[in-house]
């Protein structure tokens, strides 16, 4: 094993089983392989599966494979989609049968740090979703919530904006501004200490980069 290899293993299992204290069920798995066979292992054929915007679903090639499976795929990010259309499917994604999602981060202490432009993303996580999956990597792990946070404004956010070529600070300084113009990303910040009472999700850890 590679000393890559064995760190990301040793931290993705301290963020695991903080995440089983804190109520979530929560798996570690070496390779993006293993992960992906046991997310679509959650997927029936006909269920529908919303998605959140995540760089990590799309690096794993889940929303191929979950159609390959026959589900039912709500994907708001279509570019063929209105605006209008988008917004339809962001309601649907609040009531489907299983919902991905990425996270920005996770600590060390089983806390999840999420940040949202509209909003719709944190909210299915929180409730609505018959299962919620969430799927990190090792790169996402921070030592607490502070480092989060810091994590968000050095990488996540600016590196989304670009992505998304938004006319933002951040896409040309490379760190959050603060800024306040209309296309602003990051207006709610969601922090999932515990496993919402009512809602049942897995935690996925895989020992690998994965996303921003």
């Amino acid at each position: 094993m590679s000393i890559t290899a064995w760190h990301n293993e040793v931290l993705g299992n301290r963020a695991v089983e903080a995440l089983k204290k804190n109520k979530f069920d929560a798996r570690y798995f070496g390779t993006r392989d293993e992960a992906t066979q046991f997310v679509l292992s959650l997927i029936k054929s006909g269920d529908k599966v919303g998605t959140g915007g995540s760089m990590t679903l799309t690096e794993l090639g889940l929303h191929d494979k979950v159609k390959q499976k026959g589900a039912v795929l709500l994907d708001h990010s279509d570019p063929s989609l209105s605006p209008e259309q988008k917004m339809e499917i962001r309601r649907q994604q609040l009531v489907c049968d299983v919902f991905l999602s990425g996270t920005n981060a996770v600590t060390l202490d089983g806390w999840l740090l999420n940040v949202d432009g509209t909003g719709n993303r944190v909210a299915a996580m929180t409730f609505g979703p018959k299962k919620v999956v969430i799927v990190v990597g090792t790169n996402k792990i921070t030592e607490d919530l502070d480092a989060a946070l810091d994590r968000i404004r050095l990488k996540a956010s600016p590196m989304n904006n670009k992505r998304l070529s938004l006319p933002n600070p951040c896409a040309t300084t490379g760190v959050c501004e603060e800024c306040e113009g209309n296309t602003r990303i990051c207006n709610i910040y969601s922090v999932l200490r515990r496993k919402p009472s009512a809602t049942d999700i897995s935690v996925v850890v895989i020992g690998e980069d994965l996303g921003y």
